[in-house]
């Protein structure tokens, strides 16, 4: 069944979106109790921000897997210093789940394989404001383990997931950046029928997938388009044409939040807009979860796309 949630503040005001986005997805923790995640936004920095995790959670708390672990950040603090990165901060988050921000001028392609040549290692993001954040549990649980409840910014995604067609992981989790792309973000809730046409045509164009995920392919697809300059708006009305199935998507960039169903709509949206603030999910629970005053929400039609500028 799954969730999916957005939120965005008009005119760059910022705002707690960590503490936010946790309300939002716990309120429909009822669709999704397996995993979560968070795509959050911070005001774009000149340095790079990785979220990295270095093995799964469902790996076994034993002495062998701690210096696993220690001997993987080791070679990985190595690595980025091998390809010319400045390490400004570097923290272990989890056991198994660390931050890094440097200063970096590279290929980010370059970048990403190099550190997930590591045996275990998986770049989760890579942005000057991006940072993605998933784990297993509910809203509260992720946001509390990650310290997200004072992460402020401008705009989030996020997603509670149901596994109902692979295992309980991080590896399954959404949002999916859009490698080797930093700052695009997706979460979706539905199918694309036509995933392995589009998964085909994108490995052509040398586009690698770190999962089985649908969600991934249309985040790199819409990458792409705005790798070629195509602006964000056109690039989700030109996804709607070329991608077959039911879904809702909400993709952010490092400036925008955009959504998109398709032309059936059978996936739920509930959209709220008012002068300051922007609130999507698939229930008005969520959204109601982070305004406290009565307000008039609104189904999105099909086919429709909306795209908003922080």
């Amino acid at each position: 069944m799954c969730g999916i949630a957005g939120i965005i503040h008009k005119g760059g005001a910022v705002a707690d979106v960590g503490s936010e986005m946790t309300r939002m997805l716990q309120s429909m923790k009822h669709r999704g109790p397996d995993s979560t995640g968070f795509a959050l936004y911070s005001a774009p920095s000149e340095e790079l921000v990785l979220r990295i995790k270095l093995a799964d959670p469902n790996a076994a708390r034993t002495i062998e897997f701690s210096e696993l672990i220690e001997q993987r950040r080791a070679e990985l603090e190595a690595r980025l210093g091998k390809v010319g990165a400045r390490i400004d901060r570097f923290e272990g988050v989890t056991d198994y789940a660390y931050r890094a921000v440097i200063d970096y001028e590279g290929d980010l392609k370059s970048l990403v394989d190099y550190v997930e040549a590591i045996s275990g290692a998986e770049v989760l993001s890579v942005g000057h404001s991006l940072e993605i954040v998933k784990d297993l549990g509910d809203a509260v649980s992720v946001a509390a383990q990650y310290g997200l409840d004072h992460f402020t910014g401008t705009h989030a995604i996020g997603h509670v997931r149901m596994a109902t067609e692979s295992d309980v992981d991080i590896a399954g989790a959404h949002p999916y950046w859009a490698y080797p792309f930093g700052d695009v973000a997706v979460v979706h809730n539905g199918q694309l029928t036509n995933y392995h046409q589009w998964r085909r045509r994108l490995e052509r164009l040398g586009h690698r997938f770190q999962s089985e995920c649908d969600s991934e392919i249309i985040a790199v697809y819409l990458a792409e388009k705005l790798n070629h300059a195509v602006p964000l708006e056109t690039a989700i009305k030109e996804s709607l044409d070329d991608f077959d199935g039911v879904f809702t998507y909400v993709v952010v960039t490092r400036d925008e939040l955009g959504v998109a169903k398709d032309v059936m709509a059978a996936k739920p949206l509930v959209l709220y807009e008012g002068e300051d603030l922007v609130a999507l999910a698939s229930e008005e629970v969520a959204i109601r979860a982070v305004i406290d005053h009565e307000i008039d929400t609104h189904d999105p039609y099909e086919g429709e796309v909306l795209v908003w500028h922080r």
